[in-house]
């Protein structure tokens, strides 16, 4: 089970995709991923793109940019995890505030660890998947996921940040019910 702190559960999860992003062989990134139409360097991509900008704009924290996703992939999410460990870990974020217009004033720490390191977390399985690595995830937090997304799936479905349901067979574990969640198909495999 992943400490349940933050910048704990930020440094394991980012940990595991750190993993599984210096796996990726060195001609493996252009594959396909169960994302449709998204490569396996676009989930690299996605990660690195969407939440400097977000952190950025609700909290004034501009976080330092690497090489490009398209250059180095690897050291590009490298540099963002790095960034990202190093602000949970100063005391002062603990006082700072994220505000968003659709979300409020939430805790900095809090609004990285809801919004960003389940992010990472869910696309493990993605960049995983995608190029042959270990793609299970932790079965509490998965758990945990699932049961804080279902109270709110209206919101998630008409956000257009997920896709429809996949529909998964009854008594299915818990990281296939919440692939099937999110959208995934828990049984995609690459082309061959």
């Amino acid at each position: 089970m992943f400490a349940q702190e933050p910048a704990e559960r930020h440094r394991l999860i980012a940990g595991i995709f750190s993993a599984r992003v210096a796996g990726v062989a060195p001609d493996g990134w252009d594959v396909p991923s169960p994302v449709a139409e998204w490569t396996a360097r676009d989930v690299v991509g996605h990660l690195v793109g969407w939440f400097p900008g977000f952190l950025e704009s609700g909290s004034g924290i501009a976080l330092p940019r690497g090489a490009s996703v398209a250059d180095d992939p690897v050291e590009a999410w490298r540099t963002q995890a790095d960034a990202i460990q190093a602000l949970l870990d100063d005391p002062a974020t603990s006082e700072r505030m994220l505000r968003n217009r659709h979300i409020g004033d939430i805790p900095l720490p809090q609004a990285i660890d809801q919004f960003y390191t389940g992010d990472v977390f869910m696309h493990t399985w993605d960049l995983a998947t995608a190029t042959g690595q270990d793609a299970r995830l932790d079965p509490d937090f998965c758990a945990d996921l699932l049961g804080g997304m279902e109270s709110i799936e209206e919101v998630m479905r008409a956000s257009g940040q997920y896709g429809p349901r996949v529909p998964v067979p009854a008594g299915s574990d818990v990281q296939t019910r919440l692939l099937g969640f999110i959208g995934r198909d828990p049984f995609w495999s690459p082309p061959a």
